[in-house]
């Protein structure tokens, strides 16, 4: 952690002397301010990998700090709230401002140590610039699901290949989310105001790419009647993101060395050339290794693209996202289709676990848009019980080895149901304080929020409050 940096929001001068010293002693270069304006004047022009924010601020508190940040953007990295036992009602309204963890005061140092550790270790949100700005808030919405242990991995590897200006690699099966990725590193670098263009490699004629990509003078061929700009003029400065890379002709994958190697190229029929300074992100569905060995590729291009290799695993081996998946497209698709109150019932939840997802997120996205549109939770049309998918959410006859529950998928229930009993035991214990049975499960006040959620214990709770209720009335 040496070397990092924490942002500290505290009007307790106290408190904020012993946040230093205890941040000091974990690595990080603290900087400590006292109101949210000097808060959000220190983030408009430094980035943060931490931010430790009490919920009781002079003249305003944490919910104000939230709301302010996303309107205004900022990277303030991981946030703690600091708050007291009598925050209990707005803990439920940081938590879906995108605060990552909660400490009660007054804590212990390696309880706050603990906090800190998880915060930092896992996905952030990635703060808008804007309100209005649809693309950057769309990111980091879905960088945030990334919560299975392989994404995280991934998730370092990604942060750590944003920070240096160096070509990347992003492999993968088709709809796993490459082009996410891509996004993600162009944001997260020193490029991130500057363009991000993007060419699919696969969705242009042979003939016409060269054109696409570098351009071309007036006259250069028939029906080239004015000077045309390439993607890579275009994202001088920036990153050019070439996606299905694979399928690039032999003749332009020589012309892209030579971009990779000089930085310059000349725009078709064109005798000048032009510079640029463009960070290149590459990726494909298929084996790049093979296709080098099998004289499809060139063996020079592929070690040039392939100087960070990022894999991403398919969504059938980080199971434990697709709920998050879920409620994060049903929330917004139901919004854009006017089905407000649409919602997946425990059955469906279930038989949607049980798929295999050839096409990936881009399937499962698709198919909850399809439940939407059609205003179907029952999935009662082109289920995944009737088959797999194509890869663009259409259903295929499946045989009856895939439907049956393989030995992860027992596994995952027997965990599930595991789960469920131990948490529904300690809000019992705890008289359903989720605070304190968060503390005593030793997990983080926002993942027990949505383990309540995901194992269904929401309707036990509906069920003791009615009995309480009743109880009270006699």
């Amino acid at each position: 952690m040496k070397g990092r940096r924490a942002l500290m929001v505290s009007a307790e001068p106290a408190m904020g002397h012993q946040l230093t010293d205890l941040l000091e002693q974990w690595g990080y270069t603290p900087t400590a301010v006292s109101s949210v304006d000097e808060a959000l004047s220190v983030l408009a022009h430094a980035r943060f990998s931490l931010s430790l924010v009490e919920m009781e601020l002079n003249g305003a508190d944490g919910i104000d700090f939230l709301r302010r940040l996303k309107a205004q953007g900022g990277e303030p990295g991981a946030i703690i709230m600091l708050s007291n036992p009598s925050d209990l009602k707005r803990i439920s309204e940081a938590a879906t401002l995108g605060v990552d963890d909660f400490v009660q005061k007054p804590f212990r140092p390696e309880e706050l140590e603990s906090a800190v550790k998880e915060a930092c270790s896992r996905p952030q949100r990635l703060w808008g610039r804007s309100p209005a700005d649809g693309p950057t808030e769309k990111l980091e919405l879905e960088v945030a699901l990334w919560r299975s242990p392989r994404m995280q991995e991934l998730w370092k590897i990604i942060q750590q290949a944003a920070q240096i200006d160096i070509t990347v690699l992003v492999e993968g099966e088709t709809g796993t989310g490459k082009d996410l990725i891509a996004r993600a590193i162009h944001h997260l670098s020193f490029r991130e105001s500057r363009p991000f263009v993007k060419v699919n490699c696969a969705a242009v004629p042979r003939e016409l790419l060269e054109s696409e990509l570098f351009g071309h003078e007036r006259g250069a061929f028939t029906g080239a009647y004015q000077l045309k700009i390439g993607k890579f003029e275009s994202a001088n400065h920036g990153t050019i993101f070439l996606d299905e890379i694979g399928d690039l002709h032999p003749a332009l994958q020589a012309k892209l060395l030579h971009v990779l190697q000089d930085g310059e190229f000349s725009r078709v029929g064109g005798r000048s050339t032009i510079k640029v300074d463009v960070r290149i992100i590459a990726a494909t569905n298929q084996d790049l290794g093979k296709a080098v060995a099998s004289g499809r590729f060139r063996e020079d291009l592929y070690y040039r693209l392939n100087v960070i290799q990022i894999v991403v695993p398919p969504l059938r081996e980080r199971v434990e996202e697709i709920p998050r998946f879920i409620e994060y497209f049903v929330k917004r698709y139901a919004a854009l289709y006017n089905r407000e109150g649409f919602a997946v019932s425990p059955k469906v939840m279930d038989r949607l676990l049980q798929h295999s997802y050839p096409g990936n997120v881009r399937e499962l996205e698709n198919m909850v848009k399809r439940m939407i549109v059609l205003n179907d939770p029952h999935l009662s049309r082109t289920t995944p019980s009737q088959g797999k998918s194509d890869g663009d959410g259409n259903g295929v006859p499946e045989s009856r080895e895939v439907q049956a529950l393989s030995l992860k998928d027992i596994a995952r229930k027997a965990a599930l149901a595991a789960e469920r009993d131990a948490i529904s035991k300690m809000l019992q214990e705890t008289h359903w304080n989720r605070v304190k049975a968060a503390k005593l499960l030793n997990i983080s006040y926002r993942a027990l929020l949505y383990k309540i959620k995901n194992v269904g214990l929401e309707p036990e709770r509906a069920s003791l409050r009615s009995g309480e209720g009743q109880g009270a009335g006699r």
